[in-house]
Parts: structure tokens; C-alpha cells; sequence
């Protein structure tokens, strides 16, 4: 029986454990897509005890929490962050075969120096030991970047950000060492269909100094917030779309259709996804002239519990996973930009691990000579970033594309402590890898084995988003 989470977890062979421990787990962490606070790192934060860091706003542990029956006062009400940990304690020692148990004790073990087990009877001995351990000077949200050798993270926000945290950080010559860009997210411009849509429209109006009153408004409007971005340092977007949608419109009907909204009427199903389409392609135009990468999430039912949206709020942990087909309009989309030659570097992920093979052939569709791998699948996301996910992900890209061009993982989260899911990343990627050396699928060829792993882990990603004119 191999020792819980050793040294050799989760590679079971001398060729995997070869390819993390003297490739994959030397290399830096570029972290292009995460839901971090940049103030945080700006105030370089000190975290009073263990609940401030795993738990404030974590909707991944809040599902589990309430699977397990916690009353919500122990997980976004007014406990004591003692109880609330306590909660989390004793749901954690139920999550066998859940990526939660093992990202939980890989950061236990790299941030914390503890190599047991959290459950409800050590909960008292760990909440001790870590406590105690972020009092130390290294362990502020500076610190755990440090250690964790992270070399540049790219933020969300959204267009009518003012970007002023990202300002202090750059022109802090204590963070030198640590490259934060933003990224942009227009969902708030895009969704012209949610209640508040006019009244953000007069925030982006207050914020780029443009009336938008139509839709040749609205994309002046972004396009003087992009270049402002630009001049921060971004060079990726990010959209979160239900589905990737293309409807054929004409220019006339999207000013018609932004018209009818302005004046608080409601739009049909299908003028909603034209303007949609309309301003996927307009935006995605401007990306490739600036040079930005395209991120598209898709496959996501939000907001399911709307009683509890109503009392919490987005974000808290009542999404699922969309199985609308929607290859055809997405293949449409990027055909679209095509024609003209102007679709921007695309990474696509879809919550649907059944859209695996499907993306796969698409992304083949549009690849070019302008960038290798300029059509990426993204890596397995949000419910299915696990070890069967990642493996899937991974088996059907190699099956229909270039894995050694993968652009490799992400956090795509809240916490400072989830660098550790590269770890984890790697030494899944390594076991799958040197599998296929072991079986005789690949030769052992420790030249381009190397390059792979490496690529995958990091390389990749600097050349992908061009990061090396921002990392030392």
C-alpha cells in the first residue's frame, strides 16, 4: 500500500515520477485566468487564521459543506470562523475521490509543513498549526506567491474598473518580482438582457467619457476602456457565455435592437443572441488588433437555487453544467472572424466534459501559421478540474490535436493557496505522459519529453499571451 500523498502521489511509474520531479515541478507558475483580488496584493494581506483563506468565498467547499447537510450559518452566515472550519473539517473526511480532498492536504502540506490527515477529530490540531504558521512574515499573500514561484497572474475585471490596485502593484518596488496584469471581462456589457443592463450603461458612459446611447456608442465606449487596459499591461479577455452563439445580423438590426432596450423594452430570445453575436464579433475584431488572447467559458446553467440566489447572491455555489450543443454556431463564430482574417488568438473550455472531442475537431478547423496552437482547448474546468477530468481532457486532445502545444492549467480561482492545482496538474499530466512511455506508446526520449513536460507546465503559456516581455 503506497503512503497517503507521498512524494510519488499519484505517479505510479518511474518514468512519471522522472518527468514531475526533474521537469514538471521545477518549472515557475504563470497563472493567466484566476478571480484573485488584486488589492489583496497591493496591501500584501495578512490572513488571521485558516477560515479567512479557505473558506471566504469558496463555492467549491460551500456545495460540499451543504451536501453534507451544514446549516448555512457554518458556511456564509455569522458563526465563529472556529465552527465554520470545524464544518469543513468533518465534511473533508467524506470527500473520498473528490479533488477537494486532495488540493485541501496539498496545502496543508506546502504552505502549513502538515503531512496528516484534517478531519473532525485533528480539526482543533490543524486550526493550531496553521494559525500559528500565518503569523510568520512569509506568509502573507505576497509571501505565498513567492513561495508558491509564481511569476505573473493575470486578474478579472471588469471594463469600468479603474485598474488602481494594479497601478499601486506595479509601481511598488517590493513587488518587482511579482507581474499582476488584469484581464477583461465585458459579461455587464454583453448581458443586455438582465435588469441592471441601463444602468451599467451609465457607468460605462460616466467611466470612458462617451454618452452610449446606441450600439456604435457602446463599442467606442469599450474600445477607449480597452485601450486603457492596454496600457496596463492586458493582453487577454475572458467572456463567460451560457452558450457560444451565431446569429446572422445586419448592423441595422443591432442598432434597432439596442434602440428597443434603451427604451426599457424587452427583446426576444433571438434579437438577444444577435446582439450577442454582433458584440462577440465586434470585441473579438479589436482583440486581434490589439494582439489579445480570447478566452471563451461556456456550458454553465447559473444561478439554479433562485431562492438562494435571491439571499446570497452569484458565485455561491448553485451553477451546473449546460448540455447544449451549440459546435455548429460556435464553428459559425469562428468563421466568421476568419473570413476577414481577424480571429484572435481563442482558448475555448466548456463545462460539458462531453464537448471534449468536439472542441478538439474545431479548434483544428482555424489553426494558422500565425501561432502554434493559436486555437487551444482550455483545460479541464471548474467541475471537472479532477483527476478523471484533467485525464479526459488531456487523452482526447493528444487523440485530436498537438498536446505538446497545450497552453496548460490555471487556478480560475479566489484563494491564494490554490497554486498547489498546478501541482496537482502536473503530476497528473506526468502519470499520463509516462504512461504511454511505459507502454511503449512513445519513445523515452528524454529531449522531447522534456520540452513537453516543460511546455505544458509553463513554456507554453509565456509564448502563447507573449508574458516573457513582462517576466524577468
Amino acid at each position: 500500500m503506497k503512503q497517503f500523498m507521498d512524494k510519488d502521489f499519484l505517479l505510479s511509474t518511474p518514468t512519471a515520477q522522472h518527468l514531475f520531479h526533474d521537469f514538471a515541478d521545477k518549472m515557475p507558475i504563470v497563472d493567466y485566468h484566476c478571480h484573485i483580488n488584486p488589492r489583496e496584493i497591493a496591501e500584501d494581506r495578512k490572513f488571521e487564521n485558516i477560515t479567512q483563506v479557505w473558506l471566504g468565498g469558496d463555492h467549491y467547499k460551500w456545495r460540499q459543506m451543504r451536501t453534507n447537510g451544514v446549516d448555512e450559518k457554518y458556511i456564509t452566515g455569522d458563526a465563529s470562523d472556529r465552527e465554520k472550519f470545524q464544518k469543513w473539517a468533518e465534511t473533508l473526511e467524506l470527500a473520498i475521490g473528490n479533488p477537494l480532498y486532495h488540493w485541501s492536504h496539498l496545502e496543508l502540506q506546502r504552505y502549513f509543513g502538515y503531512t496528516g490527515v484534517l478531519n473532525g477529530d485533528t480539526a482543533e490540531e490543524v486550526w493550531n498549526i496553521c494559525n500559528a504558521k500565518l503569523q510568520e512574515s512569509s506568509m502573507t499573500v505576497r509571501g505565498l506567491i513567492r513561495q508558491s514561484n509564481v511569476k505573473l497572474i493575470c486578474t478579472t475585471d471588469d471594463p469600468i474598473d479603474t485598474l488602481e490596485w494594479h497601478k499601486v502593484i506595479a509601481e511598488d518596488p517590493t513587488c518587482s518580482d511579482i507581474k499582476v496584469l488584469p484581464a477583461w471581462r465585458p459579461d455587464k456589457a454583453m448581458n443586455i438582457e438582465k435588469p441592471e443592463y441601463l444602468d451599467y450603461m451609465a457607468s460605462l458612459s460616466e467611466r470612458s467619457g462617451i454618452k452610449v446611447n446606441s450600439f456604435k456608442t457602446l463599442v467606442e465606449a469599450l474600445k477607449d476602456r480597452m485601450a486603457f487596459f492596454d496600457s496596463m499591461g492586458c493582453c487577454v479577455s475572458d467572456h463567460a457565455l451560457e452558450y457560444v452563439m451565431y446569429k446572422p445580423y445586419t448592423d441595422a438590426e443591432i442598432e434597432e435592437i439596442f434602440a428597443k432596450r434603451f427604451a426599457g423594452n424587452e427583446l426576444t430570445d433571438l434579437e438577444r443572441d444577435k446582439f450577442k453575436t454582433a458584440f462577440m464579433v465586434t470585441l473579438a475584431k479589436e482583440y486581434n488588433r490589439l494582439g489579445w488572447v480570447m478566452q471563451l467559458h461556456y456550458g454553465t446553467i447559473r444561478d439554479n437555487n433562485k431562492l438562494r440566489y435571491s439571499q446570497l447572491g452569484p458565485d455561491t455555489g448553485y451553477d451546473c453544467i449546460n448540455s447544449y450543443d451549440c459546435s455548429a454556431e460556435m464553428a459559425a463564430f469562428l468563421n466568421a472572424l476568419s473570413a476577414t482574417e481577424e480571429l484572435p488568438k481563442t482558448i475555448i473550455y466548456s463545462l460539458n466534459p462531453n464537448m471534449n472531442a468536439i472542441i478538439g475537431t474545431v479548434i483544428g478547423c482555424f489553426q494558422d501559421s500565425t501561432a502554434a496552437g493559436k486555437i487551444q482547448q482550455g483545460s479541464a474546468w471548474w467541475f471537472n478540474d479532477h483527476k478523471v477530468g484533467m485525464t479526459n481532457q488531456m487523452t482526447s486532445l493528444a487523440n485530436l490535436s498537438l498536446l505538446g502545444n497545450f497552453i496548460g492549467m490555471l487556478t480560475d480561482s479566489r484563494s491564494f493557496l490554490s497554486y498547489t492545482r498546478h501541482e496537482y496538474f502536473r503530476r497528473i499530466m506526468c502519470e499520463l505522459i509516462g504512461g504511454w512511455v511505459e507502454n511503449g506508446e512513445y519513445p523515452a526520449d528524454d529531449k522531447s519529453l522534456k520540452k513537453i513536460v516543460e511546455g505544458i507546465s509553463y513554456n507554453n503559456a509565456v509564448r502563447y499571451f507573449g508574458f516573457d516581455r513582462f517576466i524577468k
